[in-house]
């Protein structure tokens, strides 16, 4: 239970996060999971695209298409991007687009 407890609290955070702009430690929190196919840093070291340095007007427009299934060439992104709303989707842009390429 000890364990859950700071789960919860970023949790808790994270929801309080979207009456302001989230906090840079909250969206490092939600890019996490972005470097299990794009690599450390938004830096892919393989096929999956790279998405460190991009534009963040292009980041928000691509993954706002995925969230809402108008990306044709979408693959596994559709089903991913379904779990932020448009804050995390702008502040995850944002976070990726300050990183250099």
């Amino acid at each position: 239970m000890i364990r859950l407890l700071p789960i919860l609290a970023l949790s808790a955070g994270l929801s309080a996060a979207h009456a302001q702009e989230l906090d840079p430690a909250a969206v490092q929190v939600l890019a996490g999971p972005c470097a299990s196919c794009h690599g450390p840093d938004g830096r892919s070291p393989g096929a999956i695209p790279s998405i460190a340095g991009l534009p963040e007007a292009d980041a928000v427009a691509r993954m706002l298409a995925f969230r809402d299934g108008t990306d044709p060439a979408a693959t596994i992104m559709s089903r991913l991007m379904k779990g932020y709303d448009e804050a995390e989707i702008r502040a995850l842009a944002r976070w990726f687009a300050e990183i250099a390429q």
